[in-house]
Protein backbone atom coordinates (compact mmCIF):
# COMPACT_ATOMS: atom_id res chain seq x y z
CA UNK A 1 0.00 0.00 0.00
CA UNK A 2 1.41 3.44 -0.91
CA UNK A 3 2.67 5.42 2.10
CA UNK A 4 3.64 9.00 2.90
CA UNK A 5 6.07 9.72 5.74
CA UNK A 6 6.33 12.77 7.98
CA UNK A 7 9.21 13.69 10.30
CA UNK A 8 10.43 16.82 12.06
CA UNK A 9 12.77 18.14 14.73
CA UNK A 10 15.78 15.99 13.92
CA UNK A 11 18.11 18.81 14.98
CA UNK A 12 21.00 17.14 13.16
CA UNK A 13 24.25 18.15 14.80
CA UNK A 14 27.85 16.90 14.45
CA UNK A 15 27.83 16.47 18.23
CA UNK A 16 25.17 13.73 17.89
CA UNK A 17 26.55 11.49 15.12
CA UNK A 18 24.34 8.51 16.05
CA UNK A 19 21.19 10.46 15.15
CA UNK A 20 22.70 11.54 11.83
CA UNK A 21 23.53 7.91 11.02
CA UNK A 22 20.00 6.89 11.99
CA UNK A 23 18.58 9.49 9.60
CA UNK A 24 20.86 8.44 6.73
CA UNK A 25 19.80 4.83 7.24
CA UNK A 26 16.15 5.89 7.41
CA UNK A 27 16.47 7.67 4.06
CA UNK A 28 18.09 4.68 2.38
CA UNK A 29 16.07 1.83 3.88
CA UNK A 30 12.65 3.33 4.66
CA UNK A 31 12.00 6.67 2.98
CA UNK A 32 13.24 5.43 -0.38
CA UNK A 33 10.21 3.08 -0.51
CA UNK A 34 7.64 5.82 0.23
CA UNK A 35 5.59 7.93 -2.16
CA UNK A 36 6.63 11.11 -0.41
CA UNK A 37 8.63 12.31 2.58
CA UNK A 38 7.75 15.54 4.38
CA UNK A 39 10.32 17.05 6.76
CA UNK A 40 8.39 19.65 8.75
CA UNK A 41 11.16 21.85 10.08
CA UNK A 42 14.33 21.72 12.19
CA UNK A 43 16.06 19.14 10.07
CA UNK A 44 19.27 20.77 11.28
CA UNK A 45 20.15 22.13 14.70
CA UNK A 46 21.48 25.17 12.88
CA UNK A 47 21.83 26.18 9.23
CA UNK A 48 23.87 29.30 8.64
CA UNK A 49 23.64 29.38 4.86
CA UNK A 50 23.73 27.16 1.79
CA UNK A 51 27.49 27.78 1.51
CA UNK A 52 28.17 25.92 4.77
CA UNK A 53 30.24 22.98 3.55
CA UNK A 54 30.53 21.15 6.87
CA UNK A 55 30.93 17.38 6.26
CA UNK A 56 27.64 16.49 7.95
CA UNK A 57 25.71 18.97 5.83
CA UNK A 58 27.18 17.57 2.62
CA UNK A 59 26.43 13.99 3.68
CA UNK A 60 22.81 14.83 4.45
CA UNK A 61 22.37 16.63 1.12
CA UNK A 62 23.77 13.64 -0.77
CA UNK A 63 21.47 11.24 1.08
CA UNK A 64 18.40 13.38 0.43
CA UNK A 65 19.25 13.53 -3.26
CA UNK A 66 19.68 9.76 -3.40
CA UNK A 67 16.29 9.31 -1.73
CA UNK A 68 14.67 11.66 -4.24
CA UNK A 69 16.33 9.86 -7.14
CA UNK A 70 14.83 6.59 -5.90
CA UNK A 71 11.39 8.02 -6.71
CA UNK A 72 10.36 9.51 -3.38
CA UNK A 73 9.20 13.13 -3.56
CA UNK A 74 10.92 14.96 -0.70
CA UNK A 75 9.57 18.18 0.82
CA UNK A 76 11.36 20.31 3.42
CA UNK A 77 9.75 23.01 5.55
CA UNK A 78 11.75 25.65 7.40
CA UNK A 79 11.87 25.38 11.18
CA UNK A 80 12.95 27.77 13.87
CA UNK A 81 16.52 26.41 13.66
CA UNK A 82 17.07 26.13 9.91
CA UNK A 83 15.17 29.12 8.55
CA UNK A 84 18.10 30.00 6.25
CA UNK A 85 17.70 26.90 4.07
CA UNK A 86 17.63 28.24 0.53
CA UNK A 87 17.39 27.41 -3.14
CA UNK A 88 20.96 26.11 -3.41
CA UNK A 89 20.28 23.59 -0.64
CA UNK A 90 17.05 22.56 -2.38
CA UNK A 91 18.84 22.05 -5.71
CA UNK A 92 21.75 20.13 -4.21
CA UNK A 93 19.39 17.90 -2.22
CA UNK A 94 16.74 17.51 -4.95
CA UNK A 95 14.02 18.56 -2.50
CA UNK A 96 11.12 21.00 -2.70
CA UNK A 97 10.96 23.75 -0.09
CA UNK A 98 7.50 23.93 1.43
CA UNK A 99 5.59 26.99 2.66
CA UNK A 100 4.43 27.13 6.27
CA UNK A 101 1.53 26.47 6.47
CA UNK A 102 0.95 24.14 3.51
CA UNK A 103 -2.41 22.53 2.69
CA UNK A 104 -2.39 19.14 0.97
CA UNK A 105 -4.82 16.37 0.12
CA UNK A 106 -3.57 13.33 2.05
CA UNK A 107 -5.31 10.26 0.66
CA UNK A 108 -8.61 12.13 0.48
CA UNK A 109 -8.31 14.01 3.78
CA UNK A 110 -7.70 17.80 3.66
CA UNK A 111 -4.55 18.15 5.77
CA UNK A 112 -2.61 21.18 6.98
CA UNK A 113 1.15 20.93 7.49
CA UNK A 114 3.03 23.32 9.78
CA UNK A 115 6.28 23.40 11.69
CA UNK A 116 4.21 24.38 14.72
CA UNK A 117 5.93 27.46 16.11
CA UNK A 118 3.28 29.78 14.67
CA UNK A 119 0.74 28.01 16.89
CA UNK A 120 2.59 28.95 20.08
CA UNK A 121 0.88 32.33 20.25
CA UNK A 122 1.36 32.70 24.03
CA UNK A 123 5.13 32.93 23.54
CA UNK A 124 5.13 36.50 22.30
CA UNK A 125 8.88 36.92 22.84
CA UNK A 126 9.67 34.07 20.49
CA UNK A 127 7.17 35.25 17.87
CA UNK A 128 8.93 38.62 17.83
CA UNK A 129 12.26 36.88 17.26
CA UNK A 130 10.70 34.73 14.52
CA UNK A 131 9.41 37.80 12.70
CA UNK A 132 12.87 39.34 12.79
CA UNK A 133 14.81 36.34 11.45
CA UNK A 134 12.26 35.64 8.71
CA UNK A 135 12.58 39.19 7.34
CA UNK A 136 14.31 39.08 3.92
CA UNK A 137 16.46 42.11 4.73
CA UNK A 138 17.67 40.55 8.00
CA UNK A 139 18.47 37.30 6.20
CA UNK A 140 20.34 39.07 3.42
CA UNK A 141 22.45 40.94 5.96
CA UNK A 142 23.16 37.72 7.85
CA UNK A 143 24.17 35.79 4.73
CA UNK A 144 26.50 38.62 3.70
CA UNK A 145 28.65 37.95 6.79
CA UNK A 146 31.66 35.59 6.56
CA UNK A 147 30.83 31.92 7.11
CA UNK A 148 32.90 31.56 10.28
CA UNK A 149 31.22 34.61 11.78
CA UNK A 150 27.78 33.12 11.04
CA UNK A 151 28.81 29.86 12.68
CA UNK A 152 29.83 31.69 15.83
CA UNK A 153 26.62 33.72 15.82
CA UNK A 154 24.59 30.50 15.50
CA UNK A 155 26.33 29.08 18.57
CA UNK A 156 25.56 32.23 20.54
CA UNK A 157 21.91 32.21 19.43
CA UNK A 158 21.54 28.55 20.42
CA UNK A 159 23.00 29.22 23.86
CA UNK A 160 20.68 32.19 24.31
CA UNK A 161 17.70 30.11 23.19
CA UNK A 162 18.49 27.36 25.73
CA UNK A 163 18.76 29.94 28.50
CA UNK A 164 15.47 31.61 27.60
CA UNK A 165 13.63 28.32 27.13
CA UNK A 166 14.78 27.07 30.51
CA UNK A 167 13.08 30.00 32.22
CA UNK A 168 9.72 29.75 30.48
CA UNK A 169 6.67 27.85 31.76
CA UNK A 170 5.96 24.70 29.74
CA UNK A 171 2.46 25.90 28.84
CA UNK A 172 3.78 29.02 27.10
CA UNK A 173 5.94 26.92 24.76
CA UNK A 174 3.07 24.63 23.75
CA UNK A 175 0.48 25.39 21.09
CA UNK A 176 -2.50 27.59 21.88
CA UNK A 177 -5.71 25.61 21.44
CA UNK A 178 -7.61 28.58 20.03
CA UNK A 179 -4.84 29.18 17.47
CA UNK A 180 -5.12 25.54 16.38
CA UNK A 181 -8.89 25.79 15.90
CA UNK A 182 -8.61 29.12 14.10
CA UNK A 183 -6.04 27.97 11.55
CA UNK A 184 -7.80 24.67 10.87
CA UNK A 185 -11.11 26.46 10.36
CA UNK A 186 -9.53 29.09 8.10
CA UNK A 187 -7.79 26.42 6.00
CA UNK A 188 -10.89 24.19 5.98
CA UNK A 189 -9.07 21.04 7.06
CA UNK A 190 -9.91 18.19 9.40
CA UNK A 191 -6.31 17.14 10.05
CA UNK A 192 -3.28 19.14 11.20
CA UNK A 193 0.24 17.69 11.32
CA UNK A 194 3.04 19.64 12.99
CA UNK A 195 6.20 19.35 15.04
CA UNK A 196 8.17 21.90 17.09
CA UNK A 197 6.82 21.10 20.57
CA UNK A 198 8.55 17.70 20.84
CA UNK A 199 5.37 16.27 22.35
CA UNK A 200 4.30 13.47 20.00
CA UNK A 201 0.67 12.47 20.14
CA UNK A 202 -2.68 12.30 18.39
CA UNK A 203 -5.36 14.71 19.61
CA UNK A 204 -9.02 14.60 18.67
CA UNK A 205 -10.88 17.93 18.52
CA UNK A 206 -13.96 19.59 17.13
CA UNK A 207 -13.47 22.12 14.33
CA UNK A 208 -16.61 23.85 13.09
CA UNK A 209 -18.70 20.88 14.14
CA UNK A 210 -16.48 18.28 12.47
CA UNK A 211 -14.45 15.61 14.25
CA UNK A 212 -10.87 16.57 13.50
CA UNK A 213 -7.35 15.50 14.38
CA UNK A 214 -4.09 17.18 15.41
CA UNK A 215 -1.02 14.98 15.09
CA UNK A 216 2.22 16.11 16.75
CA UNK A 217 5.47 14.65 15.44
CA UNK A 218 8.21 13.50 17.79
CA UNK A 219 11.79 14.73 17.94
CA UNK A 220 14.97 12.80 17.16
CA UNK A 221 16.96 12.94 20.38
CA UNK A 222 16.82 9.58 22.15
CA UNK A 223 15.39 7.84 19.08
CA UNK A 224 13.85 8.60 15.72
CA UNK A 225 10.16 9.30 15.17
CA UNK A 226 7.96 9.22 12.09
CA UNK A 227 4.32 9.43 11.10
CA UNK A 228 3.28 6.84 8.52
CA UNK A 229 0.14 7.70 6.53
CA UNK A 230 -1.74 5.68 3.94
CA UNK A 231 -5.28 5.44 2.66
CA UNK A 232 -6.15 3.48 5.82
CA UNK A 233 -4.99 6.19 8.25
CA UNK A 234 -1.97 7.54 10.09
CA UNK A 235 0.25 6.03 12.80
CA UNK A 236 3.13 7.42 14.84
CA UNK A 237 6.09 5.05 14.94
CA UNK A 238 9.41 5.12 16.77
CA UNK A 239 12.78 4.44 15.17
CA UNK A 240 15.13 2.99 17.81
CA UNK A 241 18.83 3.76 17.64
Amino acid sequence: MPETLFISDLHLDPERPAITELFLTFLEKRAARAEALYILGDLFEAWVGDDDDAPMNLAVCRALKACAKSGTVVYVMHGNRDFLLGSVFAEQSAVTLLDDPARIDLYGTPTLLMHGDLLCTDDTGYLGFRKMVRDPDWQSAMLARPLEERRLMAQEMRASSREQTGGKPEAIMDVNSDAVIDVMRAQQVTRLIHGHTHRPGVHELDVAGEVSQRIVLGDWYEQGSMLVCSASGCELQALPL
